[in-house]
């Protein structure tokens, strides 16, 4: 577990000093636009509870029907092009599970969800307020 030293930008633990920010971007399968309504809703929760369980801050959160954005913070343990496994393998799992017969059928005939493809990047101090800005106007 980390946590902020208050008035202080960097989280610690036993042992070190950190801030490791990043921007995350993941694509619906050929882009169809599914994250809407009660598809939506629920892809956001299980993100949410993900991180959650993890210990991970979710500063920004947003997106449009067919990608999402995703800007938090974490530590040095996690690695996060397994986050991102992880994050899409659930939600696809939930979405599938409680949509695909309805909401999803029009779009997907095959298990599938998300594309293979996802975009990860470190966002700096300087930088935190434009990307910030950016997945607000989503």
């Amino acid at each position: 577990m980390f946590k902020k030293i208050k008035g202080q930008s960097y989280y610690t633990n036993r042992h070190s000093c950190f801030l490791l920010q990043y921007h995350m971007v993941l694509v619906t399968k050929y882009r169809h636009p599914v994250l809407t309504g009660p598809v939506k809703a629920l892809v956001y929760s299980i993100i949410r509870d993900i991180f959650k369980e993890r210990g991970l801050v979710i500063l920004e959160m947003n997106g449009e029907a067919d990608h999402i954005h995703i800007l938090f913070e974490t530590d040095p343990f996690t690695a996060p092009g397994e986050l991102v496994n992880v994050v899409k393998t659930k939600t696809a799992r939930f979405a599938r599970k409680y949509y695909a017969d309805t909401l999803l059928k029009e779009y997907y005939w095959k298990p599938l969800f998300w594309s293979d493809s996802y975009f990860v990047c470190t966002v700096s101090e300087n930088s935190l307020s434009n990307v910030r800005e950016y997945i607000q106007a989503q």
